[in-house]
């Protein structure tokens, strides 16, 4: 096929998406509800900072968060699979808005207490225990399989790009309105996906269907299929395994944050702002260059290049705290190139789960990967949280960063992984 050709059937491709409503109504739901968490990140790992004072209890926070997703992942997965995913969708949208927004009521009020956290954590991760693989099952529902790394790159590009501007916009939010205020701001955007969800039109199984299919199959069993299917499929297997290590060792970045900002940087919100930027700007250029330029390298590389060029700039994160000037332009430099390792690991990941798992089964199945994936979250956030009031918070990164360009050593050695 010649260059010309080629160039035709990609902009048939991306014309296609970009006609389907349906999906663009979805990837419509996913930036609002990104724009709204990017502001309520610094609002609210600030509120906790500030709230709690601890390391230690801000990674317990963190760990608890993934609780609900180890204890309810087998049968969540399985049971979305049964209901409407769009229904799903919506309800778990508004029920994390009145979260939010309870949350905020709370702070604002003065009555927010440490325990409290903990409550509101565990609902609106319970919550997005149903929301991610019903997520996840409408995507291929949408759009045929040839064009899912095209929509997949698109949807990350997009939601990043709004991350920015929800990142870029949260200081001046919370200088204007406060941390309530900004978590206000979050609150509604779920309201206005749960909306949009609502538009998209989805043939699903019929209530008859699906209720005879209830009374013929047990849970149970069906759990064990999406079990049975993972070990089964030793690439996907090999890849959540990794998933999970990279995720045991990116706890630290995730808990250690604002403490990173104000302890070694000696900045402010801003500068947990500005890292941010940094971060997701990296996501958002790697995920548009994987719109053009992905279908042209196999997955098993892109992945290995995402591992490499994440570990090394993690690792990297030591230096900028012995910087006598331009410390936090030399972090950011680092959070950027995080940021565009992320996409190259992450798109093509989802987009080989999403072409190789039956669209019947995408909801267990994908609830279980999540599931293994994160199981190793908890114990390195606690690890995080003990280490912090021990160890330098810049030490800290440099070891699991090192840590982390393991896989990169170790993935091309399975010849399974190396053939997508």
């Amino acid at each position: 096929m010649t260059e010309q050709a080629n160039a035709l059937t990609k902009r048939q491709k991306w014309a296609a998406i970009l006609e389907n409503k349906s999906f663009m109504y979805l990837l419509a739901a996913r930036v609002i509800t990104r724009f709204g968490d990017s502001i309520d990140s610094i609002a609210y790992s600030w509120m906790v900072y500030l709230l709690t004072g601890s390391k230690l209890m801000m990674g317990t926070l963190f760990a608890l968060n993934f609780v609900p997703n180890l204890v309810l992942s087998f049968f969540s997965g399985a049971l979305v699979d049964r209901w409407s995913k769009r229904r799903v969708l919506i309800i778990t949208h508004v029920g994390r808005g009145l979260i939010v927004i309870l949350t905020a009521a709370l702070y604002a009020t003065s009555l927010l207490k440490p325990w409290h956290l903990y409550i509101l954590t565990l609902l609106t991760s319970t919550l997005e225990c149903f929301a991610s693989p019903a997520e996840i099952s409408l995507v291929p529902r949408l759009l045929a399989k040839e064009k899912l790394l095209i929509g997949n790159s698109l949807s990350t590009s997009i939601t990043r790009i709004t991350e920015l501007a929800g990142l870029a916009a949260a200081g001046g939010i919370i200088a204007i309105a406060g941390v309530s205020g900004a978590m206000l701001v979050d609150g509604t955007t779920f309201f206005s996906a749960a909306l949009l969800v609502g538009f998209i039109s989805l043939a699903e199984k019929s209530k008859e269907r699906a209720r005879t299919e209830e009374l013929s199959r047990s849970l149970l069993q069906e759990v064990r299929e999406g079990i049975a299917f993972i070990l089964r499929q030793k690439t996907i297997l090999t890849i959540v395994i990794i998933a999970a290590f990279s995720n045991f060792c990116l706890s630290p970045f995730n808990v250690l944050g604002p403490a990173f900002i104000a302890e070694v940087l000696g900045e402010g919100p801003a500068g947990l702002s500005i890292m941010g930027i940094s971060l997701v700007s990296g996501m958002a250029i790697s995920g548009l260059w994987l719109a053009r330029k992905g279908n042209n390298y196999r997955k098993s590389v892109l992945i290995l290049a995402g591992y490499t060029l994440l570990g090394v700039n993690y690792a990297l994160l030591y230096l900028p705290g012995f910087l006598p000037v331009l410390s936090i332009a030399a972090a950011s430099l680092f959070s950027f190139g995080m940021g565009a390792a992320v996409s190259l690991i992450s798109t093509p990941t989802t987009t080989y789960f999403m072409e190789n798992v039956p669209q019947e089964m995408l909801g267990r199945v994908g609830a279980i990967h999540s599931m293994i994936c994160t199981c190793a979250i908890p114990l390195g956030s606690l690890l995080a949280g003990a280490l912090g009031d021990a160890i330098r918070t810049d030490m800290i990164y440099l070891g699991f960063g090192l840590l982390l360009i393991i896989p990169a050593l170790l993935l091309p050695r399975h010849r399974s992984f190396m053939s997508i």
